[in-house]
């Protein structure tokens, strides 16, 4: 297969009448990468995916692919392809009838189609399926046949909208698994659409944030995880605590802060002395029964067994706070009073 290209947004905006669907976005997508656009709906994220596309062409800026300037091509012309949210297969044709169609309205000999269809399907774990049906296969399987038709074309960039929204929990892990380890086999530039943060944060190299038509930060999953730059990043990506506490001095780049009782000392994070708020991952709290100058009190209002974890959920000064405990032998009864010990990881200030 030959070399993907990359990705390029230059202050791209979209407008339909008063409304901006999309303000001044620039991000980049290298060749083989996969970067996720993730928010949620009306964010301008799959608008961003069609202008790239061509099914939408931008207000003002430019995009390109690798050093061409696509801004005011039509779809057919900028050599992209798309895996839709619903398929869109033809229930008339075969399944290599499907994977094959583009090749064919392009004109290609019935041998190369014959054997570059199965090829694609071999790829995607379908040999020996081409002579069945759309409706004779499960959701999973038509989801793998979407993604073969939309690969034997060897396009510069591969486009995701939303591909897995219409499968069950279950099978959703599996094929997201199956995506990824295809866009890595096959180093195809890809640009993945989702309003899922744990899809997101399996199948990407890069994640793109968006909010109210603008990006919110950009960066790797465990970048966006661990240390999110709003408080907006922080609740969307994965489950935070907010807490508001006071930032009393800032020396060298590290901040000592002040949460109720406790004092804590963490990267300031360009911020300065004042309010904020600490983020604060339900996994990065250990719950203890014995005060400490760390810790903070708390009560737990409720605890929930959810079989390999207990979500506790506590009241305290500072709000009520969420943990995830993985030791679910002796659980802490409702009532209990405790204490809250923060770890290093998955803690961090925002703005407030």
């Amino acid at each position: 297969m030959r070399r993907a290209d990359a990705l390029r947004f230059e202050s791209v905006s979209k407008r339909y009448g008063a409304v901006t669907a999309v303000h001044e976005v620039s991000f980049s997508v290298a060749a083989g990468e996969l970067v996720t656009l993730l928010g949620p709906s009306g964010c301008g994220k799959t608008t961003t995916l069609r202008m790239i596309a061509g099914l939408e062409l931008p207000t003002s800026g430019r995009i390109f692919i690798g050093e061409r300037d696509v801004t005011r091509l039509p779809a057919t012309a900028r050599d992209v392809a798309m895996v839709f949210q619903s398929y869109a297969l033809f229930p008339h044709m075969s399944v290599a009838e499907n994977v094959g169609y583009g090749l064919v309205v392009s004109g290609r000999p019935k041998a190369e189609v014959r054997e570059r269809v199965e090829a694609a399907l071999a790829m995607v774990g379908l040999q020996g399926l081409g002579s069945r049906y759309p409706a004779e296969l499960s959701g999973g399987q038509q989801q793998r046949v979407a993604v073969a038709r939309a690969v034997i074309l060897e396009p510069r960039v591969l486009l995701f909208d939303e591909p897995l929204s219409n499968l069950d929990a279950r099978l959703r892990r599996r094929v997201r698994e199956e995506i990824r380890e295809l866009q890595q086999k096959l180093a195809i530039t890809s640009v993945y659409v989702t309003h899922d943060q744990a899809e997101a944060l399996a199948v990407s190299d890069r994640i793109i944030v968006m909010d109210q038509a603008r990006i919110a930060q950009e960066g790797t999953p465990r970048e966006l995880y661990e240390t999110p730059a709003s408080r907006f990043v922080a609740d969307f990506i994965g489950e935070a605590n907010l807490l508001p506490v006071e930032i009393e001095r800032v020396h060298d780049g590290r901040a000592a802060v002040r949460l109720g009782p406790v004092r804590l000392e963490l990267p300031a994070r360009q911020l300065s002395s004042g309010p904020a708020l600490l983020a604060v991952r339900p996994h990065a709290i250990r719950l203890a029964r014995e005060p400490d100058p760390g810790r903070l009190p708390v009560r737990v209002a409720k605890a929930t067994y959810l079989g390999a974890q207990i979500e506790y959920e506590l009241e305290s000064e500072a709000g009520p706070i969420l943990v995830v405990d993985h030791e679910v032998a002796a659980p802490l009864p409702p009532g209990t009073a405790a204490f809250a010990e923060f770890g290093r990881h998955g803690v961090c200030l925002v703005p407030s």
